[in-house]
């Protein structure tokens, strides 16, 4: 079963244990699959997001569902993590959440891996983005192929040691 197909019934799983599914990738091969699981919980702040505790949980039941339902095959390895400070932005909500944060991006419409700040989320369809050169655009998140949280990592130690 594709990934694709495990997003809609992991994606309820995960919220019925108060966590949001982040990231869904499968990979590995047919005889030995991996399913690589990125979850957060859906108000975290920096330093209160998933644990290794809570890792280890939502993997213990996600087996749970995954055997019950047959959706992997009998010989598979499961990965739940947490998003990481690099958080991957894959839906509107994501962009939506982090209005005002700055990410990497890479599109098809905007060359290299710009690092954009994002300004809005105008619908389910587009997000805006104040560019390096300072020019603002609106971009459709088909044409997004990558994004993540762009971390500055002399904030991430400023906010460590407080």
């Amino acid at each position: 079963m594709s990934a694709d197909a495990l997003l809609a019934p992991i994606s309820a799983h995960l919220e019925s244990l108060g966590f949001e599914l982040v990231d869904l990738r499968r990979a590995g091969t047919l005889q030995r699959p991996i399913l690589q699981v990125r979850v957060d919980r859906p108000d975290s702040r920096p330093g209160q997001g998933v644990t290794a505790d809570d890792c280890a949980g939502i993997s213990r039941s996600l087996e749970r569902l995954l055997e019950a339902s047959g959706a992997v095959g009998p010989r598979y390895v499961l990965e739940v993590s947490s998003p990481g400070v690099e958080r991957p932005l894959r839906s509107a909500a994501h962009w939506r959440r982090f209005v005002g944060s700055e990410a990497r991006v890479r599109s098809r419409v905007l060359p290299g891996r710009p690092r954009v700040r994002i300004v809005a989320v105008p619908d389910a369809e587009h997000v805006t983005l104040a560019l390096p050169d300072g020019g603002e655009t609106t971009v459709a998140l088909d044409d997004i192929d990558d994004a993540t949280l762009a971390v500055n990592l002399d904030e991430l130690g400023k906010s460590r040691r407080h």
